[in-house]
């Protein structure tokens, strides 16, 4: 369902304020980021420990920790202050250079690990295409690894499980235990693309937490630097969701279940609502980093789509598509274009596989 939660990448405790300035001696008040009497930021000395962290992981080609560290002094920073917007400014920099290099973001490998790719691609080199043909498969399989991993973490939290629990517990009275259970999880999964993206971008969230009979949400400890972030973040539940729905439809088909059919058909309706471009759901997420032009293109989009599948959802967000490309302000003259075509993309293919015919009763 729609979320603006996700779990925790830095714990650190946040610095405690001095009691006094130690520059001209006024009483501080805990809450208070500048010295009401001399000006000088509370939390100076804590702001140069963080910079240099951030500096330091920057130059070391760790861009998710410099994302960390930069976002953790933003915390300490007034949001009117010249600081904090030349801060925002670097974090909003370092996002786009995630983006440009899907790779970036891990520290360097250790001269081992190096030296271990480069015997490989030497591998790779002198037997052909076949060796090259593995070595690509390799980073297929680590990546579908880490996404496991990170799913696997997700159940670590105690607050998750038991209301995993409790939602499984409502669902199952109304249609029974085997699709509570996949509805859940395939939930699950759409929250947790949200948590892979946020972790990306380094921005504290809490874990998820499920309201029965609503669906799931986290909650955001730190924000999005700009609406480029704030779109990757909404649009990455639902590209979980459907990769969840897919395989829920894979194994129907392998199996012969309906049950897996129909997880698959509901749950990919439940990413497609959320891509109403409406406030903080996905859609509204991903629509607040178009440009008005890409927003009439995502509501023609809707439209093709809608006239092909006929699928009813998609006269409701057409409605609402409409509105926002017509009375929204353009903050996002120059748009994104990734932003638009994942939504369309998501549009597309959700529809598809919300169509899918599921025999009931069996």
């Amino acid at each position: 369902m729609s979320t603006d939660h996700l779990a925790a990448v830095d714990e650190t405790a946040p610095p405690v304020a001095p009691a006094s300035c130690p520059q001209c001696g006024t009483h501080l008040a805990p809450a208070l980021l500048v010295c009401p009497g001399c000006r000088r930021l509370v939390h100076a000395q804590p702001l140069s420990v963080l910079a240099a962290e951030a500096q330091a992981a920057a130059d070391a080609g760790d861009t998710q920790r410099a994302l960390q560290r930069w976002r953790s002094a933003l915390e300490l920073l007034p949001p009117e202050s010249r600081q904090y917007q030349a801060i925002t400014q670097t974090v909003v920099s370092l996002g786009r250079q995630l983006d440009a290099s899907p790779g970036a973001g891990s520290p360097p490998p250790s001269v081992h690990a190096r030296g271990r790719s480069s015997s490989l691609a030497k591998a790779a080199a002198a037997t052909g295409g076949a060796a090259l043909l593995v070595w690509k498969f390799k980073f297929i399989a680590v990546a579908i690894a880490s996404k496991l991993k990170l799913l696997a973490t997700g159940l670590a939290n105690g607050g998750t499980i038991v209301t995993m629990l409790l939602s499984v517990g409502v669902y199952w009275t109304a249609w029974g235990w085997k699709f509570a259970l996949g509805l859940v999880l395939s939930i699950y999964v759409h929250e947790m693309g949200h948590v892979a993206m946020l972790r990306r971008y380094g921005i504290k969230a809490t874990a998820p937490m499920f309201i029965p009979g609503l669906g799931a949400l986290i909650r955001l400890r730190q924000h999005p630097a700009d609406a480029r972030e704030d779109a990757r973040i909404g649009l990455a539940g639902p590209v979980w969701g459907l990769a969840a729905a897919a395989i829920a439809w894979g194994v129907s088909i392998g199996t012969g279940w309906q049950s897996w059919a129909a997880i698959a058909k509901f749950g990919a309706w439940i990413n497609l609502f959320n891509l109403l471009p409406l406030g903080s759901l996905d859609g509204g997420r991903g629509f607040r980093a178009l440009s008005t032009r890409q927003r009439w293109l995502a509501v023609l989009a809707i439209g093709g789509t809608w006239y092909v599948s006929h699928e009813g959802l998609l006269a409701l967000i057409i409605v609402v598509a409409m509105l926002y490309a017509a009375a929204a302000r353009n903050e996002n003259p120059q748009g994104d274009v990734t932003a638009l075509l994942t939504y369309v993309a998501l549009l597309v293919l959700l529809t598809a596989l919300s169509s899918i015919y599921v025999a009931v009763g069996v």
